[in-house]
């Protein structure tokens, strides 16, 4: 891993079709499985799409369209120098659902990718059917979230520094990847035998010339634009309530979304939301419990079909 990687490294073979879409104005990979509705599955921090492996797999059974997609700056897609704002990131991927030959989508996001699916069904409600959000509290309720506790989102902070954070996060073949998904897992992911390997295929897309800093990019918006008037636009663009039901999958031992952030979230949510806690599943529960985070967006998707 001494090498930067080509961002082909993370077109990692299995069931799934592997496809380039020009939407928004850049090329977005994607991994594709199934046929039926549409159902997009947004990544966050530190992943790409292959975080979506298992519920690829499990929602193709299922009969949808599954279509797991590097945002904007990860994995194969393109990293402009520009456009992750919470806007330009809302136009990727509703420009996404129309590349792809839709009129609506099911909308699954983890952590930035739920903060990006939130962004979608408040901009541009027509394009969407439903929103799961895994780890990922509105973005007003995550701002609420910053503030009340600094000290669990310390790293956000960090992150405002230029140059250092991406030093800090692509040294030693990006070690740094490794202990920030070892830190916010629960203890029993830890020690399962697939970790192992979402360290290794995590820490070489993050070497990927580029993704580093574009990582760093949507941090540095989020923080900064609160003092300008885009950020004052978009605060008042998506502080509305869905038109559309929400399904919140939490991870019990987060620690760094906590669970009580995302329950902040009610007063956006849709007529038939639901919420859901996972006891002993910290961050990424589509990765720490892929099995019941798969049977839970399925049958939720099937209530809203």
């Amino acid at each position: 891993m001494s090498r930067k990687p080509d961002p082909s490294v993370v077109r990692v073979a299995g069931p799934w079709t592997h496809r380039d879409v020009s939407a928004n104005g850049i090329r977005l990979h994607v991994a594709e499985l199934g046929e039926g509705p549409l159902v997009l599955l947004l990544h966050g921090f530190p992943e790409f799409w292959w975080s979506w492996r298992h519920q690829l797999t499990a929602l193709a059974e299922a009969g949808y369209r599954a279509v797991a997609v590097d945002l904007r700056g990860y994995g194969d897609s393109d990293k402009p120098p520009r456009g992750y704002d919470g806007y330009t990131l809302g136009g990727d991927i509703a420009g996404l659902i129309k590349a792809l030959g839709a009129q609506r989508a099911h909308l699954v996001g983890h952590a930035w990718g739920g903060a990006i699916a939130w962004t979608v069904g408040a901009v541009h409600p027509r394009l969407v059917s439903s929103i799961s959000v895994l780890s990922a509290p509105h973005p007003l309720a995550m701002r609420q979230a910053f503030r009340r506790h600094p000290r669990v989102n310390s790293h956000v902070l960090r992150f405002q520094l230029p140059i250092y954070p991406e030093r800090w996060l692509t040294g030693e073949n990006a070690m740094q990847v490794a202990r920030l998904l070892s830190a916010w897992s629960g203890p029993k992911w830890r020690s399962a035998p697939e970790f192992d390997e979402v360290i290794r295929r995590c820490r070489q897309a993050m070497t990927i010339p580029g993704v580093a800093h574009s990582a760093m990019e949507y941090y540095r918006w989020a923080v900064r634009s609160q003092l300008r008037s885009d950020g004052r636009r978009f605060t008042e663009a998506v502080d509305k309530p869905m038109q559309v039901p929400v399904l919140q999958i939490h991870g019990a031992l987060d620690p760094i979304t906590l669970e009580s952030s995302a329950r902040d979230s009610r007063q956006w949510l849709g007529p038939g939301s639901e919420f859901r806690s996972l006891p002993e599943v910290g961050h990424f529960p589509n990765q720490e419990a892929s099995h019941t985070t798969s049977r839970l967006i399925t049958e939720f998707l099937q209530k809203t079909s």
